[in-house]
């Protein structure tokens, strides 16, 4: 079984991504979850959610899923 992963964003759409929403993406990229990523970032498990709250609403993504194959389209 073979899975390919089409690009439905670019390095053209990557500066639209705050530093912070681009770190947030690379952590849930890597398979943290929100607690995780929170903790890595020392932030709050709420500003993580309100980080990738923004990064859905600017790239009309739903699921965790789309998230990371985002990321992976990004290089991130």
């Amino acid at each position: 079984m073979s899975f390919t992963i089409t690009a439905t964003h670019d390095e053209a759409t990557a500066p639209a991504l705050a530093p912070r929403e681009r770190e947030t993406l690379q952590h849930i990229a890597r398979g943290c979850t929100y607690l995780q990523a929170a903790r890595h970032m020392g932030l709050s498990k709420h500003t993580v959610d309100a980080y990738l709250r923004r990064i859905r609403a600017k790239f009309d993504i739903n699921t965790t899923a789309e998230l990371t194959r985002m990321a992976i389209a990004l290089g991130l």
